[in-house]
């Protein structure tokens, strides 16, 4: 620690912050461009400038100077610097000058009018007046793809996006050409990004250079509705903000969040938004004559009630899809087991996860946040890239601390840092335990290993087999010891855990997804759009869901739902983080919230439930499952459990690991409603890689 004076103000703070941080804690407003806390340190905007006493005769950068780089006065005095002094308002002054020499004035037709950086610091720090008066540089304009918008001329070098795709990202996509009046950022050679982390370089844009292309001349920023909520792309449980006009969704914006998140976002997450819209179920539907026609709520309950009633309680089944809420999800489980039904399965893709092996057995035990805190990392049949992007930006952020292993057994891909490929299937997973592989001494000496799981290992006929040899080896390296746990498994659907906690699964002589699909009289079908429709020779179904999407082509009877931004609801991300997201807006014509038509649909086939308003049901909820209450804790799971599971593995099979993931963009109904992730996954089907010259 190291004691300073800011602006006369006597603080203690860390003696490796910079000048900037340090004002910062002591109340001092500092403007900035290129300064990002989450990047590297740039230095060449400017606007930081602050007056160091005792220093050199001008103004000190204070992004690029340390606290422990300032000297103390000549008789013992603390370091003094200031940030309000005439020489360093005259230089930040200047510094707006230039900045504004070449910038267009465009404020009032630009999208990032209202929320840009230059706009407000001109306003608080810079002149009334320019003394400039050539002619300002046109710089072209490129495009980079169908996500990010670019109007170069506003470019003031901040190089952040630069930064960010290098460092964070992990892909060399942007950078700075040429010198002077000529520098430019550009993608080099003129290609579309494609980093799925891409849409952030917006946020981090302190002008208009880089906005987003499908919220372009869409809305003003004071127009908007803003909602805090949680994504429900993938398992993470990103936080967001949903700002809305109106009924509609206009954009998706990330908030803030250490343990997950921190300020990122994936493009899916963010540029989803128009599927909200599109192809959205807006009345229920009941199939006559082979076809399905608009039908009244009454009429789609009538026709329901009659399948019900000539059929026995042990032919009726219902699967929950991966973007279910819990208390959706725990009315479907009181209603089915009102009539005495024991089919129940949120399990869409068959993953051997079973919650009475213990809730360690299928969480991602040491946290999003723990990655930074591992010294070894063995991915198993996942690709974290695709399956959960922001938390492989963790991953890449811990390797590039320096001295993190990273052993892959599963598909040989890009995944944005160096990583030792060990083998593409089960039999090397278990060669690695039997200790026939190198890796396997990385793993003993780390004193924090973490095992990550994927849905890759485990969707599978031997996924059991291979969720007990990844706990066995879990146990061997003594990755549960000591107080970490570091057996994570890696959820791809956000409703996965809530439902495992929620006991979502086949009771006691229950048929799992894949039966039920093909044995049942009656088949329940909560969003679930994933499963193999094919093989479907289930009789009547009834799809409960928002979007026009398999699980509607296949239905008898269609009862239109509320997508994640319509409707308040807790979901469980994979490390096991219970969140709650809120409702932006209202669903389309006469679509209802889940849960509501869940209660209504109960009294049509006389198993009424026993609460009439989201709050009783909440209140039911957390009568039996306590731990939903906690918003934003994860409740302890017993690490003791890793070595039961893995006591005793069974036969594994020989096929190689892949991934549930085959495109990032069209992973879920709304993704694949949506025009420009439709865009998206055709760029990204055709790009192929550039060969060097």
């Amino acid at each position: 620690m190291a004691n300073i004076k800011v602006d006369g103000k006597e603080i203690e703070i860390p003696d490796h912050y910079t000048l900037l941080q340090a004002c910062e804690e002591a109340g001092a407003e500092v403007p900035r461009f290129c300064f990002h806390e989450r990047l590297s340190i740039a230095g060449n905007c400017r606007m930081c400038l602050v007056e160091v006493k005792g220093g050199p005769p001008k103004p000190a950068a204070s992004c690029a100077m340390n606290v422990r780089d300032l000297r103390p006065g000549p008789e013992g005095q603390l370091p003094e610097v200031f940030t309000n002094t005439p020489m360093v308002k005259k230089a930040r002054e200047g510094v707006m000058e230039f900045l504004l020499i070449n910038h267009p004035l465009d404020c009032p037709i630009c999208d990032q009018g209202g929320e840009c950086d230059l706009q407000d610091q001109a306003m608080a720090f810079g002149m009334d007046s320019s003394r400039f008066a050539e002619n300002k540089r046109a710089v072209e304009d490129k495009y980079i793809g169908p996500l990010v918008k670019t109007i170069m001329n506003r470019c003031i070098h901040c190089t952040r996006c630069v930064r960010f795709t290098t460092e964070v990202a992990g892909i060399s996509e942007l950078g700075l050409i040429g010198r002077g009046e000529d520098a430019e950022i550009t993608t080099y050679l003129e290609h579309a990004m494609s980093s799925e982390l891409q849409g952030n370089v917006i946020d981090l844009c302190p002008v208009g250079a880089l906005t987003s292309r499908p919220y372009a001349f869409q809305a003003r920023p004071w127009e908007l509705g803003k909602t805090e909520s949680i994504d429900v792309m993938d398992a993470c449980g990103s936080a967001i903000r949903v700002d809305t006009r109106g009924r509609e969704v206009m954009r998706i914006m990330p908030r803030i969040n250490e343990a997950i998140n921190e300020e990122w976002i994936s493009d899916k997450t963010r540029f989803v938004w128009d599927g909200l819209r599109t192809q959205r179920l807006d009345r229920p539907y009941v199939r006559v004559d082979g076809r399905l026609r608009p039908a009244t709520w009454p009429e789609a309950f009538a026709t329901i009630a009659a399948a019900v009633g000539k059929t026995s309680a042990d032919r009726i089944g219902a699967i929950a899809g991966d973007l279910a809420t819990v208390e959706e999800m725990y009315a479907l489980k009181t209603l089915m087991t009102s009539l005495g039904s024991t089919n129940i399965d949120c399990r869409q893709d068959a993953a051997a996860i079973d919650p009475s092996k213990g809730r360690a057995s299928y969480l991602f035990n040491p946290t999003i946040e723990g990655i930074e805190d591992a010294d070894a990392i063995l991915i198993i049949g996942a690709n974290p890239r695709y399956e959960a992007s922001v938390l492989n930006a963790r991953i890449r952020k811990r390797w590039r601390m320096g001295d993190l292993p990273i052993g892959v057994i599963g598909e040989n891909v890009d995944l944005r840092y160096a990583y030792e490929h060990l083998g593409t299937g089960p039999e090397t997973l278990k060669e690695l335990a039997d200790g026939s592989i190198k890796f396997l001494s990385k793993l003993k000496r780390a004193k924090r290993p973490m095992i990550i799981v994927g849905q890759g290992a485990l969707a599978r006929k031997d996924g059991a087999a291979v969720l007990a040899h990844a706990a066995r080896l879990a146990d061997t390296v003594k990755a549960t010891a000591g107080g970490w746990n570091g057996f994570a498994v890696l959820h791809t659907a956000a409703s996965r855990v809530g439902g495992l906690d929620l006991g979502f699964v086949p009771r006691k002589g229950g048929l799992d997804a894949a039966a039920m699909l093909t044995d049942l009289d009656v088949l329940f079908l909560l969003g679930a759009d994933e499963l193999p429709f094919d093989r479907k020779t289930a009789g009547f179904t009834v799809y409960i869901g928002s979007h026009g999407d398999n699980g509607a082509h296949h239905a008898d009877v269609i009862l239109p739902g509320a997508t994640y931004t319509e409707k308040s609801g807790t979901y469980v991300n994979t490390e096991g983080r219970v969140q709650m997201a809120n409702r932006a807006g209202f669903a389309p014509g006469e679509a209802k919230e889940d849960w509501a038509i869940l209660r209504a649909l109960s009294d049509a086939l006389g198993a009424r439930l026993p609460f009439d308003s989201l709050p009783q049901l909440r209140a039911a909820l957390y009568a039996d499952h306590p731990h939903f209450a906690e918003i934003d804790e994860i409740a302890a799971a017993d690490a003791g459990v890793i070595a039961t599971l893995g006591a005793k593995p069974g036969r594994i099979g020989k096929s190689p690991f892949a991934s549930p993931v085959k495109d990032f963009y069209l992973t879920n109904p709304i993704a694949r409603a949506s025009a420009v992730m439709a865009e998206c996954s055709a760029l990204a089907k055709n790009a192929a890689p550039i060969a060097a010259e």
